[in-house]
């Protein structure tokens, strides 16, 4: 029987919560709702877990763009390690079975090191920017980010930052980038991690030392042309590489003849190195936009292609969407110059 004594359950034609009483035979059983009792079928009730679900994650996602906001004041503390981490505090809520269930998190960053920073923030959801910040975390202190919502963290998030020097230092690297990316898998481990030892949150490191200023090495071009080197003038660059397409196709057989030895990994190995070349070029020559043809598939080479996207500077924007021409197996990027 599906049913049993004690069971929460939902009349499906009046909407409404009961609990079953008794099993009167294997298709009707005794209910009482809001202090009434009377005998129902089976197929007219059901349990009232995803109603209680479908209502509890429903809000419309907003994006929010924040350039600037008023620093927080913070107060002096102790040093207690080294580095910035990004902390995550679950909010607790309860069920309807009263049980605890995380409702969203608020996002901290922790800096424990003695020099205070700049910093870009931007929050990545399914391939979307929906939270964007610049601000300025000083030393020895925590500098509340925002919440975000728990059923947001189950769309591969990414966490992107940039981080400066709040005085620069010359001997230091300009700007140091990082990211972190978490898996729902990672999430309930953690989750389940700070319930056993009651703690408050959890975290993860973002930097540990700011880098050294790596200076490139100088090399003599006059030695390079005496043994043989071609050298370019650098303002005249363009002449000097290989054309760039607006449209290019990275379907094995456009790539190469000889590909029906090759294993899935060798073949998506070529496709993302001719992938990375376009790209480059579009970028040298300075071309607004690019079509890259992918198909449909399994969508493994589409998704290696979005993560590299999503680490390119020149790149403004990308989308893969339906079109004539293509269908839903090519993705635009559009190009950014400063």
């Amino acid at each position: 029987m599906k049913y049993q004594p004690g069971d929460k359950i939902l009349v499906l034609l009046t909407d409404e919560e009961g609990i079953v009483l008794e099993i009167m035979n294997e298709k009707m059983v005794l209910i009482e709702v809001k202090g009434v009792k009377f005998p129902i079928f089976t197929d007219q009730i059901d349990f009232p877990y995803f109603k209680m679900f479908s209502q509890k994650f429903k809000a419309e996602k907003k994006k929010i763009f924040i350039d600037q906001v008023q620093k927080e004041k913070t107060t002096p503390k102790t040093k207690e390690g080294n580095g910035i981490r990004l902390s995550f505090l679950p909010v607790f809520d309860k069920d309807i079975f009263d049980d605890d269930i995380v409702e969203k998190f608020k996002l901290y960053l922790i800096n424990q090191n003695e020099t205070g920073y700049t910093f870009t923030y931007n929050l990545m959801i399914s391939g979307d920017s929906q939270f964007q910040l610049k601000n300025v975390i000083d030393p020895l202190s925590d500098f509340y980010l925002h919440d975000v919502k728990f059923e947001d963290l189950s769309d591969s998030p990414r966490f992107e930052f940039e981080f400066a020097l709040q005085v620069p230092d010359r001997k230091k690297a300009p700007y140091f980038e990082t990211s972190l990316k978490l898996k729902a898998k990672q999430l309930f481990k953690k989750i389940e991690e700070i319930q056993i030892k009651n703690e408050p949150g959890f975290s993860y490191l973002l930097l540990d030392e700011y880098p050294d200023r790596v200076d490139e090495e100088k090399v003599d071009l006059g030695q390079l042309g005496q043994a043989g080197f071609r050298v370019y003038d650098a303002h005249k660059i363009k002449q000097n590489l290989e054309a760039a397409r607006t449209v290019v196709d990275l379907h094995i057989e456009k790539l190469t003849d000889s590909w029906k030895h090759l294993t899935n990994f060798e073949i998506l190995s070529i496709q993302l190195k001719a992938f990375e070349k376009y790209v480059e070029l579009a970028v040298a020559h300075y071309q607004p936009t690019l079509t890259v043809i992918h198909g449909i598939g399994v969508g493994k080479l589409r998704d290696e292609i979005h993560e590299i996207l999503r680490l390119k500077k020149q790149v403004k924007s990308f989308i893969n969407q339906y079109s004539h021409q293509f269908g839903y197996g090519a993705t635009e990027i559009f190009f950014e110059y400063k």
